[in-house]
């Protein structure tokens, strides 16, 4: 008998509320995000910087959409 078996992938994303809302950056974008504001900010950790990510998201009001993400490098470099 051949059938198809599901695959179900799961993983955590911390900070899980970065995510929840359909305006925030996918995946794609805020890992790229992290890398390059690692390299620009050695100093920084990565639970540091996504703090001053998630800044960026409460100072435009809650969302992140809209704004390119050089503006979002750009306003957390300036936090950082």
């Amino acid at each position: 008998e051949n059938s198809l078996q599901k695959t179900s992938y799961s993983y955590t994303i911390e900070p899980g509320d970065i995510f929840n809302s359909p305006y925030a950056l996918n995946l794609s974008s805020f890992t790229k995000l992290i890398k390059r504001l690692q390299a620009t900010h050695p100093e920084a950790s990565r639970d540091q910087i996504v703090e001053a990510i998630q800044q960026v998201r409460k100072n435009n009001k809650g969302m992140l959409c809209g704004l390119a993400i050089s503006t979002i490098e750009e306003r957390t470099s300036a936090i950082l």
